[in-house]
């Protein structure tokens, strides 16, 4: 039997066709929310061919998907809605779900948040893989960057460009500046990758500044949040008795937050990032950009490309 990449002739920049990918079998696990503090269960499952990621709260019977216009709240954290039905705090799991190219999956969950575990991608990049991944037919489809778009806000900017002549995949640069001087300026580069995203990105835990903590907790966030969970800076100091996983790990999990908030695109991204001082709600607003102008992207799966239907919440 032929390969796809022999059936069907492509350029090289662009993505070659490939079969799309679901998990092999559920998986379970229980953790506590980061904001909440509520235990919950998340379990991730198979899903059928084109279903795409989507989300299912399991107490309520509310499915949402994983799309940049189902987000309503970017307050620290990435939170997507349909109606009452809220699920916060999917940036990692999404992360986790790009870099192991992952098309179509149900996650379920019996809460309003995903557990945090121990604040990094690096436990859902577990699940995934421990459940194992299958291909399932169908054509995986990539969201081609086309021409540049940027949004900035108060200095801080983000942006997707198309790939340089030759390019592929997704690259990303990332810049983030901290008065605090354990954290200080930081700059890395990532190219999307399963094995990469597991030894230089998945690890880098979420952080906090240890002034602001009890403000985020008379704001009813952070209550399930710990030194087992989150890194906590006082200016100088990292607080964590075990330290930084990385030097730059500041950067490193800002990046995986990009990559997570991107996922929310619908297929994967073939192009360029390119950002500084990004947060939640300007990626949010990066695809929003992106997908008010149709000239700015195609999406392809090798062989023909096609409009994105959105169906904004």
């Amino acid at each position: 039997m032929s390969s796809l990449r022999e059936r069907y002739s492509f350029t090289p920049s662009e993505p070659a066709p490939a079969p799309r990918r679901t998990l092999k079998a559920a998986i379970s696990a229980v953790g506590r929310g980061l904001h909440s503090g509520a235990e919950v269960t998340l379990w991730l499952k198979p899903a059928a061919v084109n279903s795409g990621i989507m989300f299912q709260r399991a107490d309520l019977g509310v499915g949402i998907p994983a799309r940049f216009d189902y987000v309503t709240d970017t307050r620290l954290c990435t939170l997507i809605a349909v109606g009452e039905a809220k699920i916060g705090t999917i940036e990692h799991l999404m992360a986790a779900v790009a870099a192991c190219g992952v098309d179509d999956m149900l996650i379920e969950v019996d809460g309003p948040e995903l557990p945090v575990f121990d604040g990094s991608a690096a436990p859902f990049q577990f699940l995934v893989e421990s459940a194992g991944i299958a291909e399932h037919g169908g054509l995986r489809e990539h969201l081609e960057i086309l021409r540049p778009v940027r949004v900035e806000h108060n200095g801080a900017f983000a942006e997707l460009r198309p790939h340089n002549p030759g390019g592929s995949g997704f690259d990303i640069s990332l810049s983030i500046e901290f008065a605090a001087s354990a954290i200080g300026a930081q700059a890395y580069h990532f190219h999307l990758s399963e094995a990469g995203f597991a030894q230089e990105i998945a690890q880098a835990r979420t952080f906090t500044l240890l002034g602001e903590i009890e403000a985020l907790r008379k704001a009813g966030l952070a209550r399930g949040g710990s030194l087992a969970n989150a890194i906590v800076v006082d200016d100088a100091k990292v607080l964590n008795p075990e330290g930084l996983r990385y030097a730059d790990e500041f950067v490193r999990h800002k990046l995986l937050d990009v990559i997570g908030d991107l996922a929310l695109a619908g297929a994967p991204i073939s192009g360029r990032f390119i950002g500084s001082r990004t947060g939640h709600a300007l990626n949010n607003q990066l695809l929003r950009a992106l997908f008010a102008d149709q000239a700015n992207y195609r999406l392809t799966n090798g062989t023909v490309a096609k409009p994105l239907q959105l169906t904004v919440a």
